[in-house]
């Protein structure tokens, strides 16, 4: 009974301060710093033009023909200087017409390479790319006309910057769609935020993010640049930052069980950098940025077998008689995975939150089960509703 109770509170004190403690913890050291936090983790600052570095914006495409004219004219629209500009395509051997409908709509640059997934194709443009700064975006992302300026503005300011990411919005744009990943998201860019101001950021999006060309890491191809580069970046000597005036937007999966299909694919690839990819080593990071890691990321893919330990431990305490204490923690739990049950077939908010939040960390716990079972793949495919 005693070993149950330390598993029970030890778990259940870890889940609460991963979900909700570390950000009251980065708000309160925040505070504590004031004005005295990094300025450069904003892009709030107009840079003037004759000061702003070249860039290559580089869009890695697999099967996007349907969205390429489209994200090449919101480049083209982007409010940056046109000589200090170039846009890559790099087409992941897409069997459409995206190579052809990227060159009609005005790409510098189109790539045909062979298939070698996402990382690859970023690999191969980067080696082509003539910009001091590497951009990088998705095919269905599209940006705000000062986003690009906005993203680099960090980079023009501090020469210790060597990654920046921006603020992307999921947008559901389907009727009666169930996913809440929009809720989620907001409560991660305000821990972004603040991890920003305070050392480094953890994570960054696909969506809208930018390195020096001369801190570009060629990763394992299954290890996407979302989780790697910023730790990695930090164990370099560069900051990570985020620039929320840096604004994009995307199309989330209209559905939760689309959103749990999109996670699973995701930890696939993130499983690899947390066990073998160097995030759990500590060499490189100083004291703060070592607790954010263990606080956002570790914790985070911890969660699902927290939460079985939890409920396992939590079961043997109310079958050995225990105090209420445990009786209601055990029907708060029951609570959750009912709601998640009930959901479909109520869709009310409040259940399909609790949908969401159970098949995220089911999510993470298959990704893990799949990369150990059967590997991961380098290629990837756009998530189903997205375009």
């Amino acid at each position: 009974m005693l070993v149950a109770a330390i598993v029970f509170w030890a778990c259940a004190a870890l889940i609460v301060y991963g979900q909700v403690g570390y950000g009251l913890l980065l708000a309160l050291l925040a505070r504590l710093r004031g004005g005295a936090a990094a300025s450069s983790s904003t892009g709030r600052e107009a840079v003037p033009d004759e000061r702003l570095p070249s860039v290559s914006l580089i869009v890695a495409a697999y099967k996007e023909e349907a969205v390429i004219a489209e994200k090449v004219a919101n480049v083209r629209a982007l409010d940056y200087p046109t000589d200090k500009l170039e846009l890559i395509v790099a087409c992941d051997g897409s069997p459409d017409a995206t190579p052809r409908r990227a060159r009609e709509a005005g790409a510098d640059v189109v790539l045909e390479l062979p298939r070698g997934g996402k990382i690859r194709a970023q690999d191969a443009a980067v080696r082509q790319a003539r910009g001091e700064l590497v951009a990088f975006s998705d095919a269905n992302a599209f940006w705000a006309p000062d986003a690009l300026t906005r993203l680099v503005a960090p980079f023009a300011r501090d020469p210790r910057v060597g990654y920046v990411c921006g603020q992307v919005a999921f947008v559901n744009e389907t009727d009666g769609g169930t996913n809440q990943e929009g809720l989620y998201w907001r409560y991660e860019m305000a821990l972004r935020s603040l991890e920003s101001r305070l050392a480094s950021v953890t994570g960054g999006n696909g969506a809208i993010y930018a390195t020096r060309r001369d801190a570009y890491v060629e990763v394992d191809p299954i290890m996407g640049h979302d989780l790697s580069f910023p730790f990695t970046m930090v164990k370099r000597g560069w900051k990570a930052l985020y620039a929320p005036d840096a604004r994009a937007s995307e199309k989330m999966v209209p559905s939760i069980e689309g959103e749990f299909a999109r996670k699973r694919r995701m930890m696939g690839h993130g499983w690899p950098i947390v066990l073998r990819g160097g995030l759990l080593s500590p060499k490189g990071y100083g004291p703060l940025y070592a607790l954010m890691i263990f606080s956002h990321r570790l914790l985070r893919y911890a969660m699902p077998f927290l939460h079985v330990l939890l409920l396992a431990a939590n079961g043997v305490l109310v079958a050995g008689g225990a105090g209420r204490v445990y009786l209601a923690a055990l029907a708060a739990q029951a609570a959750l995975v009912l709601a998640a049950v009930l959901a479909p077939a109520l869709p009310a908010r409040p259940l399909l939150v609790a949908r969401y939040y159970v098949l995220t960390q089911a999510a993470l716990a298959a990704g893990l089960s799949d990369w150990l079972g059967h590997g991961t793949e380098a290629g990837w495919s756009p998530a189903e509703g997205t375009r």
